[in-house]
């Protein structure tokens, strides 16, 4: 059966839709949201040799820092276009 480029766009909505009626979203990405603070964790304290709290703020800082480094690159390519 061949797709207009159009349709499989509407199976993937339809997909996700069914998806969201049947889970909460949060639990879903929830093992996404542990995984990359945990990427973070490991980047400001690969030893493991930080008190937890000291490498919690620091993870966070560098959360922080990857998110307004990627919203920083989209706004200047925003503005080349």
């Amino acid at each position: 059966m061949s797709l207009t480029p159009e349709q499989p766009r509407l199976r993937a909505q339809i997909g996700a839709y069914r998806l969201h009626a049947k889970y909460d979203s949060r639990e879903l990405a929830l093992p996404a949201r542990r995984a990359l603070l945990a990427r973070f964790e490991r980047e400001v304290d690969p030893e493991g040799a930080l008190p937890v709290a000291a490498r919690m703020r620091r993870a966070e800082c560098a959360r922080k820092t990857y998110f307004k480094a990627l919203a920083l690159k989209d706004s200047v390519s925003r503005a080349r276009r």
